[in-house]
């Protein structure tokens, strides 16, 4: 996990809640209701799809406040019911919602960005209906957007609209790269259901605002991954020279070696930088 400094970079799984990292990840024997205690302390932010889906209660959340070490950075999906079902259309309470909902993990400086993904239908045509929805969140609630429509991935007029209305206001877009899991073969269930699920759309590794925020869909051999991560890592390398603080979640065919994957990630950043401090003090 990266320490508390300048600059700052988070790594991550998707979840903090898997019972396939007992004894790993988890000491012999925990509770789920310590995972969050367990993972938080090992690592220092994590995806969140658990509003996705449906909002939890208030109480849950002052829950996962308390549980979670300090520093510590959620980056939760925004509602289904926001993106996929209403299209960002007639959403101010379940906007209101969603937001104070999350409003005492901010105030405990505990909230990540969170991410905005929209639907593969969601393309050119309805740039304007982001454009105004994202003009009524609030200024310091940081948003990354991910969007899966084709005409945002070839480099034409759509992307480049995208861009600049992202760029303006200073928000990331999602980075998903699922080349790793592709080039695997899917002689296993996890795999084949993991390949006929994720996203198989191009990579633009492209930082927009202050926070770019990577979701990298790894091969289920930890070890193929690295040919697909060395470039991410030079990314990185650059970003937090320039001041960014960047995000990098660690995903497997079924997040079982996701907390490995991370951690490789982590050690192999780190080599990096102490590489980078050591060629610029001359050593």
């Amino acid at each position: 996990m990266s320490s508390p400094r300048l600059p700052r970079y988070h790594i991550g799984c998707p979840v903090w809640s898997n019972r396939d990292w007992i004894g790993s990840l988890f000491a012999a024997g925990t509770k789920p209701k310590d995972f969050l205690r367990q993972y938080s302390a090992a690592f220092d932010t994590v995806e969140g799809n658990n509003c996705f889906y449906g909002l939890p209660k208030p109480d849950i959340v002052i829950r996962w406040r308390d549980e979670s070490a300090a520093g510590f950075r959620f980056c939760f999906k925004f509602p289904r019911a926001i993106s996929h079902d209403q299209r960002l259309r007639g959403v101010a309470t379940e906007t209101t919602e969603f937001l104070e909902l999350l409003r005492p993990l901010a105030e405990a400086d505990k909230l990540g960005p969170s991410f905005l993904q929209l639907p593969p239908s969601f393309g050119p045509d309805a740039l304007p209906v982001l454009h105004d929805y994202l003009a009524t969140l609030p200024q310091d609630f940081q948003v990354a957007v991910e969007v899966r429509h084709p005409a945002f991935f070839d480099k034409g007029e759509g992307e480049r609209q995208l861009n600049r209305l992202l760029l303006e206001r200073k928000l990331d877009r999602v980075m998903l790269d699922s080349r790793a899991l592709f080039s695997a073969e899917p002689s296993d269930a996890d795999t084949r259901t993991a390949q006929g699920k994720k996203p198989r759309l191009p990579v633009h590794a492209i930082s927009l605002g202050p926070r770019p925020f990577i979701r990298f869909i790894g091969h289920p051999d930890v070890e193929a991954n690295q040919p697909f991560l060395e470039p991410w890592l030079d990314k990185l390398v650059l970003w937090l020279s320039e001041g960014r603080e960047p995000y990098f979640f660690a995903h497997t065919p079924n997040n079982r070696l996701a907390p490995l994957l991370a951690r490789r990630v982590e050690e192999r950043l780190q080599a990096w930088l102490s590489k980078a401090a050591d060629q610029g003090s001359g050593a």
